[in-house]
């Protein structure tokens, strides 16, 4: 197994621009404003380690600071957020430790998955996996991360357990942000021969080689992290230009 490349993680230095500060989204509800936020984590346009300050996302998207905080509330639930005392919130950084813990639990919870749906998918699920690899083909490097995620997540959704879903989802997104902060630039979050591999391995029943490909799959994931951070200025308007007004 090649090693990974670990050490010691500096915090992030990035801040956010606070400007505007008169709204540039009134009347946005705690949903939109999670949802927002959500994706703008997942499809890295908020880095690892920036703050997030209420007063600037309260005057951003035109709402109270309370519903700000109640949005931030229910990321912290999920891992995506810290909420540290007497610092306010800020997008999680995992550690080294944390991430080896979250792609031993994916490991040990994926593959025993794909051994089990092995053979039982059906044909319109299979479908479905295969569309969702040809998106990722088609996909820009931020698109890439949310469908390359998504992909595990049906597979959850295929094993009938939505206990599991959920988990198997937050780790998800849990790996989302380990990217973010520690891949190299320009490496792909998981390679869609990959996904293809696996989508032919299920497809034929052979569940022993489909678990064998999903640890390798995720272990390679893994091994190619590295510790680079980011530096430098955030401007609200610029993450959120994808959201409609």
């Amino acid at each position: 197994m090649p090693l990974r490349m670990l050490r010691s993680k500096a915090a992030p230095k990035v801040a956010l621009i606070e400007r505007p500060r008169r709204a540039v989204r009134k009347g946005a509800s705690e949903e939109s404003v999670h949802r927002a936020i959500y994706d703008a984590v997942m499809d890295h346009r908020l880095p690892p380690g920036v703050k997030l300050t209420e007063s600037a996302f309260s005057s951003f998207f035109g709402v109270s600071r309370t519903v700000i905080r109640k949005a931030l509330f229910r990321l912290a639930q999920k891992g995506i957020v810290e909420l540290r005392p007497n610092r306010g919130a800020v997008v999680a950084s995992p550690t080294p430790e944390e991430t080896h813990s979250v792609f031993d639990a994916r490991r040990l919870i994926e593959r025993e998955l794909i051994r089990t749906l092995a053979g039982n998918c059906t044909r319109k699920q299979i479908q479905q996996l295969k569309e969702l690899v040809e998106r990722e083909k088609e996909a820009q490097a931020r698109s890439l991360v949310r469908l390359s995620g998504d992909f595990h997540v049906r597979l959850a959704e295929f094993a009938g357990n939505s206990v599991l879903a959920d988990l198997v989802s937050s780790l998800v997104s849990r790996t989302s942000i380990i990217i973010a902060l520690y891949e190299a630039p320009g490496m792909p979050a998981c390679r869609t021969h990959d996904h293809s591999q696996l989508i032919q391995l299920l497809d034929a029943g052979d569940g022993a080689s489909a678990a064998e490909a999903m640890t390798q799959h995720l272990t390679e994931i893994e091994n190619r992290l590295d510790l680079s951070t980011t530096e430098g200025q955030l401007d609200l308007r610029q993450v959120f230009a994808s959201v409609d007004a």
